[in-house]
C-alpha cells in the first residue's frame, strides 16, 4: 500500500479504536521527501480519503500550491519531524481517557500494564501558559508553540497537554497509531486501579523488555484494526 493509504487507514482505525472523533489527527513524514508531512485536509479523521491528503512543509505550509483549509494545528506534526528525525508518524488525540492525567499532576501517567511499556516513565506534561501566557485557546497554532511542545516531548513516545489532550509519535504510521490507542487505554486502565489503591506500574527494566516483545507484533494489531475499520 502507499503512504496514502496508510495514512487513510490510520485515520479510519484512529476513529474506530476512539482515539479521535470529529477532531484530532494523524500525520507520516514523507518518504519521498524527509522534509515534508502527509496529513489530511481540515475534515473529521473518520471520512478521510486519500484526495484529501495534503503534502507540507515542516513550518506549516502547503506544498504543491495545495489551497484547502488546513488543520489549525498543523505545527504540531512540523515541530516533531524537525526535532526529531527518528519520528516517521505523528498521531494528535483529545482522548477523554488522557485528560485528567495532563490536569492533575500529583497523578503522573506511567506505564501499568505490558501493553503500554513504550511510555517507559512518567508522561511528560505540556504547560501552553509558559509560552502563550493565560489566555490562549490552548490550541498549537505556530510553529514556535510546536516547537515549544517538541522540546517538551523530548525523547520521549508521548507528551501530555493540559487541558487539550496528547500527541503521540513512532517510526511508522503503525506504531504511532498503536502507541496512541494503548496510550489511551493506559490512562483509562490507571485510573480504575486508582479508584482501588496504589497502582504498581512498569520499572524501567521491564518496560524495555515488554517494549522489545510487544513492538515486534505490532502488525498483528494493525491488521485486525484495519480490517475492523474497512
Amino acid at each position: 500500500m502507499s503512504q496514502r493509504d496508510d495514512l487513510v487507514t490510520a485515520n479510519r482505525i484512529l476513529y474506530a479504536q476512539g482515539v479521535v472523533d470529529a477532531f484530532g489527527h494523524v500525520s507520516v513524514r514523507d518518504e519521498e521527501d524527509p522534509e515534508s508531512f502527509l496529513l489530511a485536509r481540515n475534515m473529521p479523521p473518520g471520512l478521510v480519503e486519500a484526495g484529501d491528503i495534503v503534502r507540507y512543509r515542516f513550518d506549516g505550509s502547503a506544498r504543491d500550491g495545495d489551497e484547502r483549509r488546513p488543520y489549525l494545528e498543523r505545527y504540531i506534526h512540523g515541530s516533531a519531524y524537525r526535532a526529531r528525525p527518528d519520528v516517521g508518524a505523528v498521531v494528535h488525540s483529545h482522548a477523554p481517557s488522557t485528560i485528567p492525567f495532563g490536569i492533575v499532576r500529583e497523578a503522573p501517567l506511567v506505564p501499568v500494564w505490558h501493553m503500554s511499556a513504550f511510555l517507559a516513565g512518567p508522561v511528560p506534561i505540556f504547560e501552553i501558559r509558559d509560552v502563550e501566557g493565560d489566555a490562549s485557546d490552548l490550541l498549537i497554532r505556530s510553529t514556535a508553540t510546536g516547537d515549544a511542545l517538541a522540546r517538551t516531548m523530548g525523547e520521549n513516545t508521548a507528551v501530555l497537554m493540559r487541558g487539550h489532550g496528547a500527541t503521540i509519535v513512532g517510526r511508522t504510521v503503525q506504531e504511532a497509531v498503536f502507541r496512541a490507542v494503548y496510550l489511551a487505554l493506559n490512562a483509562q486502565v490507571q485510573a480504575d486501579a486508582m479508584r482501588l489503591g496504589t497502582p504498581v506500574h512498569l520499572n524501567a527494566s521491564e518496560a524495555a523488555a515488554a517494549t522489545a516483545t510487544i513492538g515486534a507484533q505490532i502488525d498483528r494489531a494493525w491488521s485486525l484494526w484495519a480490517a475492523e475499520a474497512r
